[in-house]
This record gives C-alpha cells, sequence and structure tokens, in this order.
C-alpha cells in the first residue's frame, strides 16, 4: 500500500531536481542533430542524384544497386571497428575523426566517374558515417539520465529528417546551376565547420566547465550499474547485444530504402523529376522528424509516470509499427498526396520506432561498452541493408513495381517487435544479470 505513494514522492523529487539543474546538455544535443543532419545529406545525396548519375554515366539498376550494396558493406564493417573506436579514443575525438573522415569521402564523390570509382568513394563514406551513431548513442549515455535518453535520442536522431529535408531542396538547386560534381564537393567543404564546433564545445560533463553540480548530480542520478567490464567477444554471447540487433537488423533496411529509391519511385509512379519531387519529399521527412521526436518523448514520458522502462519501450514500439503497415498499400494508390502522407505515416513510425531501440544500449550496457554494442547492432542493421539493396535491385528488374518491396516494409517492424520480446521480454539490463 505504500508502494505508489512512494513512487510518487520520487516522481516529484525527481520533476524538482529537473527544474534546479541546468541545462547545457540540451546543448551537446544540439551539435549531435547537426552532425546527424549532415551525415544524412552526404548518404541520401546519390539517391536525390539517381536520375541524372543515370543519365549522365549510364548505369543499370543493377548497377546502382551494386553500388548501394557495397556502401551498406562497408557501413557493416565500419560500425564494428568505430562502436570500439569510439570506445577506446572517446567520443570527442572519435567523433571528430569519423566525421572528417566521411566528409573528405563524400567531397570525393565529385571527382570520380565510374562505377568502380564511386564504389570506392561510397566504400570509404560507408566506413566513416558508421562513427556517427556509436558516437552520438554514447554522448547521450554520458549526457543523459535513462528517462531523458529516448526524448535526447529522438531529437538528435531528428537530424537525419532534418538532411533528408534539406537534400532534395538545396541539392538539385546546386546541381542545375553548377553540376553534380560541384554539388558533392560544395557540400562536403561546407560541414567541416560543424568538426571546429565539436572540438571547441565538447567535454564530458564532469569536466565540462559550463555543467553546474545540480545539472551534474540530475545526469548522474540513474546510472546504469557499473559492473565487470565485458570484453568485446563476450558482448556477441549476452541476449541484450542481441535484443538490439536483430531489430535493428529488421528495420534499418526499410529506412535505407527509402533513403536510396523513394526519389525514383516518385519519379517512376508519378512522374516527379529533379526539379518537382522536393515538397513531397520535404513533407515525408517532416512527417518522420514529428515521428522521431514523439516516439522518444512518448516513453519517456511513460518512464517518468512511473512505467517500467520494459513497458514503455514495448507500447510505444507496438504504436510505431502499426503506424506502419498502411504504406503496403502505396503501390496500388493512384493520388500522389495520398501516397505522399503514406509513406510520410510510415518514415514517422520508423523514426519513432528507431529513437526507442537506440536507447536498448544504454538501458542493457553499461556506458563503456555502449560504442561497441551499438557497432554490433550497427553492423546488422548494415548486413539487412545490403540484403535489401540486391533485392530492391532484382525486384525493379524483374517486375518494374515497387509493390513486394512495400509489402515487406509494412511488415518488417512488428517482426522486429516480436524479435526483441522474445529475446528480452523484460528487457533485464547485463548488471542485474550478474548480481
Amino acid at each position: 500500500m505504500q508502494e505508489r505513494p512512494q513512487k510518487i514522492l520520487e516522481q516529484a523529487a525527481v520533476e524538482q531536481a529537473t527544474h534546479r539543474a541546468g541545462r547545457y546538455r540540451w546543448t551537446i544535443c544540439a551539435l549531435l542533430f547537426a552532425a546527424t543532419a549532415i551525415n544524412y545529406v552526404d548518404r541520401q545525396m546519390i539517391g536525390v542524384l539517381k536520375p541524372v548519375l543515370q543519365a549522365d554515366l549510364g548505369w543499370s539498376e543493377g548497377e546502382y544497386a551494386d553500388i548501394v550494396f557495397w556502401f551498406q558493406f562497408a557501413y557493416a564493417l565500419g560500425f564494428l571497428a568505430m562502436g570500439r573506436f569510439i570506445d577506446a579514443a572517446g567520443a570527442r575525438i572519435g567523433y571528430a575523426v569519423a566525421f572528417t573522415f566521411w566528409t573528405l569521402a563524400h567531397a570525393a564523390h565529385g571527382l570520380v566517374g565510374s562505377v568502380i570509382q564511386f564504389i570506392v568513394v561510397r566504400f570509404a563514406l560507408g566506413v566513416g558515417e558508421a562513427g556517427n551513431f556509436p558516437a552520438g548513442l554514447k554522448v547521450v549515455a554520458d549526457w543523459f539520465p535513462q528517462r531523458e535518453r529516448a526524448f535526447a535520442i529522438g531529437l538528435f536522431n531528428a537530424g537525419a529528417n532534418v538532411g533528408a529535408i534539406a537534400t532534395p531542396l538545396i541539392v538539385p538547386a546546386i546541381t542545375l546551376a553548377y553540376g553534380w560534381r560541384a554539388a558533392f564537393i560544395a557540400t562536403g567543404l561546407a560541414s567541416l565547420v560543424w568538426v571546429a564546433a565539436w572540438l571547441a564545445i565538447y567535454r564530458r560533463p564532469d569536466e565540462h566547465r559550463r555543467v553546474s553540480p545540480e545539472e551534474l548530480a540530475y545526469i548522474r542520478s540513474d546510472p546504469v550499474q557499473q559492473t565487470k567490464r565485458l570484453p568485446w567477444r563476450r558482448l556477441f554471447t549476452v541476449r541484450q547485444t542481441w535484443a538490439y540487433a536483430v531489430p535493428k537488423f529488421c528495420i534499418d533496411p526499410i529506412w535505407w530504402m527509402f533513403l536510396f529509391w523513394l526519389p525514383d519511385f516518385l519519379g517512376k509512379r508519378y512522374g516527379l523529376d529533379l526539379k518537382s519531387f522536393g515538397p513531397p519529399l520535404v513533407i515525408i521527412y517532416l512527417m518522420s522528424d514529428a515521428g522521431s521526436v514523439a516516439g522518444g518523448w512518448i516513453s519517456s514520458r511513460l518512464i517518468a509516470r512511473g512505467w517500467s522502462v520494459n513497458a514503455a519501450r514495448k507500447l510505444a514500439l507496438l504504436g510505431c509499427a502499426l503506424a506502419v503497415l498502411p504504406v503496403m498499400t502505396v503501390q496500388s494508390v493512384d493520388n500522389l498526396w495520398v501516397a505522399v502522407l503514406l509513406i510520410g505515416l510510415a518514415t514517422a513510425g520508423h523514426q519513432a520506432f528507431s529513437a526507442n531501440i537506440l536507447t536498448l544500449p544504454s538501458d542493457l550496457f553499461p556506458r563503456a561498452a555502449v560504442g561497441s554494442v551499438v557497432g554490433i547492432g550497427g553492423t546488422a542493421g548494415a548486413i539487412g541493408g545490403m540484403l535489401i539493396a540486391k533485392f530492391v535491385g532484382t525486384v525493379l528488374q524483374l517486375t518494374g513495381s515497387y509493390a513486394l518491396i512495400f509489402m515487406v516494409a509494412g511488415c518488417a517492424y512488428l517482426v522486429a517487435l516480436m524479435a526483441l520480446h522474445l529475446i528480452s521480454p523484460r528487457l533485464t539490463p547485463t548488471g542485474e544479470l550478474a548480481s
């Protein structure tokens, strides 16, 4: 009988501490948001420019799929390496190195021309871009208490949608004025400003002069239980790693499909081109942005109200999975704007689902292991992306239709949630298992 009043008192104390604490952690979140936006401009440009590149360089659907495949292959390898590297080097240096590497690889796209050369620069881009989420999630684990992590991740992950919105607005204008090569070089070199800002601003919260003692106490109010550090190989043997990696394998390929093939779908199904598919893509990714923030906010709010992490995360995930289902019908929709709304609902569902999945490493593992676990899950997602690249390329060459592709997309999130629940029915942290 006393348990409920005690929870109410604890919640009131937490809310009071939140008001007293500073808010510098949200400045750090803004830096993560900006990096993720740039990351997605760099990776999505090839999808936006696909019709131009195919016309100029004579690529077939299979050759384009091969370029995407090797990017995903590099992303898979890069996630394993980058996750480990960022755990070892720390987020400040690790993030700066990864960002610089992928930015230079992106700019190099403007200097190449053949399919093989594009595969080489896309491979380098994939290795570098793999550092974004291991670093970002490690930073969130360091700077935010558990009750705020899903919301913070939703906010910085929303940068992906801002990047996806900016790309069809900025890149076609540069391309029409100066050519596609200039578009790659200009966007790449301009992005290096972020590295200087990151190195100047970022420190760990306990080393940062702008963090008040009250904010630091709030950030450290519910740290992940520190246990004996798990060796990297040992991470593959615990269920918590697969509770993160298997859902990533299921859902990441769907997002890659939207990024790399959505402009092509709009062009083939509704006759849009480089000048006209900007507004539909902007609407789709604005909806994605709303989904990213809302998905993280919902589970964070439920946890703040006293729900268990397990119940809050999984209820939010179920709602997101149901939101994606209607996209299965989009191939048969004749009205462009109805199709845009269905796709936007699906991408919003993906981003909301992803915001909650991305919290799992910091929910389940000590901070020292977060980057490595994120790397393993990112590799699983990238392997799924390799498979979807070949799948989409083959389906389009054989049928010319996206119907089967959208059927797979609609089902993937319920499959991911089912796998998560089977692997980890209670989302038990590794520290609890060791006790």
